[in-house]
């Protein structure tokens, strides 16, 4: 249960709207930048790109945790009474897994970063190793693979959004498309 109360909401806070819709465009963003990487690159390039690639991470821990923050204070709001059981915890369990993962992919982001044999230093400001390589190639493959299970469960929460607007036109996706406001 929230920190705010008992009292069941039916819509996200502005806040909550707007730190979702920031995070999944950093993801896009940082997903774009991270893709370079496997191509023919100058050492130059990969060397900024991966500071790059550290910043947006940056960004993202920064906004999780604020939207960790935000779910314990405001928590969502209520599921649809005529949603089925299974739905509903399917729903809560991918929520959790979203967040479990965007979270572990921030750490492995750092672990594999201070194996890294170039120094990568988001936003300029500082160092995340000291640019002697260590186990750098298995801690990359690690944040590879978490990497694609996020994206995995990016796309099938795409889906559920699409289902619920179209196939059972409930409010679950409009209360987040209308981010500017809240019903509450």
């Amino acid at each position: 249960m929230s920190h705010s109360s008992f009292v069941s909401r039916t819509d996200y806070t502005v806040a909550q709207k707007i730190i979702h819709w920031l995070m999944a465009f950093l993801i896009m963003v940082d997903l774009f930048v991270a893709q370079k990487f496997g191509g023919a690159m100058a050492d130059w390039d990969r060397f900024e790109s991966r500071s790059d690639h550290a910043s947006d991470g940056t960004i993202l821990a920064i906004l999780l945790a604020a939207r960790l923050y935000l779910r314990w204070r405001y928590d969502a709001p209520a599921l649809p009474v005529d949603m089925p059981a299974w739905q509903k915890r399917l729903a809560y369990a991918a929520h959790g897994a979203l967040y479990g993962l965007i979270g572990f992919l921030i750490v492995s982001g750092i672990m594999a970063a201070s194996a890294a044999n170039s120094l990568i230093e988001p936003f300029g400001l500082f160092a995340l190793n000291d640019g002697v390589e260590g186990d750098f190639i298995g801690l990359r493959q690690l944040h590879e693979w978490v990497t694609w299970l996020l994206m995995a469960l990016i796309a099938a929460h795409i889906l559920a959004a699409l289902y619920h607007w179209l196939w059972r036109r409930d409010t679950i996706t409009q209360r987040m498309l209308r981010f500017w406001r809240s019903e509450e």
